[in-house]
């Protein structure tokens, strides 16, 4: 039996590059390829692949919103993420939005052939970069609580100390206590530090 291969990329030196390693694999079938978002979809009304090389930009919709519409109507297809990207934001949302793994487009055919391996057993496939990415990302996230994120996210939002507090109904005393244990934890001295180390750290 043969693994179904698509690829989603809009840019033709990569799809070519990538079925110049495939193609002569007696296991691999090439089902060939979209160009957009659009195209994906239409090809998933005739045929399903096992597995989707998928591209994180594309021209008419992110790869990253594709592949959640990709698993919701297609669930039982496979998506593997395929980018020069190797932020960890970037990551965690294709894997939050259904992926089963992310490989780098500097991948080796046996790094590509071995994720396309691993995604099959249903199990999880990053690539060594992608996965120490993932790693020291999380090394310098500081931990925080459900509700300091919620006063976080609207910090970020631009809300007041007085309109954080009515929004989730807590007192202003205590949204000043969150503010500065989240000063303490992020380790920076003003609101617009916090916010941007926030989102570096891959907390907002």
């Amino acid at each position: 039996m043969k693994t179904g291969i698509f690829i989603v990329d809009d840019h033709y030196m990569v799809i070519e590059g990538i079925r110049s390693l495939l193609q002569n694999e007696n296991d691999i079938e090439w089902m060939g390829h979209a160009t957009n978002a659009a195209s994906c979809l239409s090809f998933l009304k005739l045929q399903e692949p096992d597995i989707i090389l998928m591209d994180i930009n594309l021209p008419d919709m992110s790869g990253i919103d594709l592949c959640k519409k990709v698993k919701q109507l297609h669930p039982s297809v496979f998506v593997l993420g395929l980018s020069t990207f190797n932020q960890q934001t970037v990551i965690q949302d294709m894997m939050e939005n259904g992926a089963s793994g992310y490989v780098l487009k500097n991948a080796t055919k046996e790094e590509l052939l071995e994720a396309i391996s691993v995604v099959l057993n249903g199990k999880k496939y990053f690539s060594f970069e992608t996965a120490l990415a993932l790693r020291e990302s999380k090394q310098r996230q500081p931990l925080i609580t459900r509700r300091e994120k919620e006063v976080l996210q609207l910090i970020a939002e631009g809300l007041t100390n007085g309109e954080i507090s009515e929004k989730l109904f807590i007192s202003v005393p205590t949204v000043n206590t969150h503010r500065k244990s989240l000063l303490e934890k992020f380790e920076v001295k003003n609101t617009a530090a916090l916010i941007g180390k926030a989102i570096k750290s891959g907390v907002l």
